[in-house]
């Protein structure tokens, strides 16, 4: 099971009444932790977690405790310091030198704490921002329209603190190319809870049976993968294909929308004659193409190649973020 927010949420939802769970949040830190702020697991009666709150050094006391909130039906609270010598976790030597505060929440039938709303949203690709009250049962999922960056935060409401999180879908990738070479970029990223689609126009490629755990195949480019792209929110698309011809089209299909990383597998020069067979310029393209695609590791194995794309993938995306709270503050900055 993938520690992704989409898959826990998914592992909690079809067993939620036949099993007791508790949601276990990090909100708050102070110095060098595993976990920063918004962290989130779920426990169940079982003793199956999903999730981490740090990087596994704590969890079997956590849980330990998360089984009490199940008896008693209370929130609880906990703090780890790894710099007090008395505390149990420096005992541990787990060795991150900073404090850790958790907040440990029962979940019920009559109360999921928003959880149900926040699955929906991101089965739908929505995003939106999630409110916890630090130690009562209260949260609540609140859907956003638009794609502004928000940070994690703890906000004071009278004398109540809530901890406010952004919660996002995990990437959408598309890959272009349903060849063999295709099989570990497809399974590292499905490893990751990321959505996969793939597309190939030739019948003897992205056949079910050999991608069976893919989401979505395309059977055809143009207008349908265009369609594709506006529609369904792709933050990522790689194309693989081996083919100029099938290269090409794709190209000129994905110059409906911004993507937030495009790759193309192949050498430069193999990219400026997919260009022109596109009758496309590459300062004019939607979105910038990284080709040859992915970082140079020294690898020539399919696997290698994967695993260098997926990083670079990976990279930019979270750059994205970044790029996306640098514009925000400094809108903030000159606004002020």
């Amino acid at each position: 099971m993938s520690n992704q927010l989409t898959a826990m949420l998914k592992a909690w939802h079809k067993s939620r009444e036949e099993t007791d769970w508790v949601l276990g949040t990090v909100y708050k830190t102070q110095g060098s932790c595993y976990r920063k702020a918004g962290a989130l697991t779920l426990i169940n009666s079982r003793g199956e977690q999903y999730g981490l709150l740090s990087g596994g050094c704590l969890e079997a006391d956590i849980v330990r405790n998360a089984r009490k909130v199940m008896q008693w039906g209370k929130p609880v609270l906990l703090s780890y310091d790894a710099t007090d010598e008395d505390d149990w976790s420096y005992q541990l030597g787990i060795g991150c030198g900073g404090k850790v505060y958790i907040m440990l929440q029962p979940l019920t039938k009559a109360n999921d704490l928003g959880l149900g709303d926040m699955l929906r949203a991101l089965e739908n690709r929505q995003q939106g921002l999630y409110h916890q009250k630090i130690n009562a049962n209260q949260a609540y999922f609140e859907t956003l329209s638009d794609r502004r960056f928000h940070k994690v935060s703890l906000q004071n409401r009278g004398d109540e603190e809530w901890l406010v999180q952004p919660i996002s879908p995990e990437p959408h990738l598309l890959i272009v190319g349903g060849g063999v070479d295709a099989k570990p970029l497809v399974n590292m990223a499905k490893e990751m809870g990321w959505t996969v689609a793939l597309a190939d126009p030739r019948p003897s490629h992205a056949r079910a049976k050999h991608f069976p755990n893919v989401d979505v195949i395309l059977n055809e480019l143009g207008e349908p993968l265009s369609e594709y792209l506006l529609k369904q929110g792709v933050d990522a698309m790689v194309i693989m294909s081996h083919s100029m011809e099938i290269d090409a089209k794709a190209l000129t299909s994905a110059q409906v929308i911004g993507i937030d990383y495009m790759a193309m597998l192949g050498p430069e020069h193999r990219f400026k004659q997919v260009l022109a067979l596109a009758n496309l310029e590459q300062s004019k393209l939607m979105s910038p193409v990284a080709s040859p695609a992915g970082f140079d590791i020294g690898g020539q194995l399919p696997e290698s190649i994967a695993l260098s794309i997926l990083a670079q993938c990976h990279s930019v995306l979270h750059q994205s973020k970044l790029v996306s709270q640098h514009e925000q503050n400094e809108e903030t900055r000159i606004a002020s």
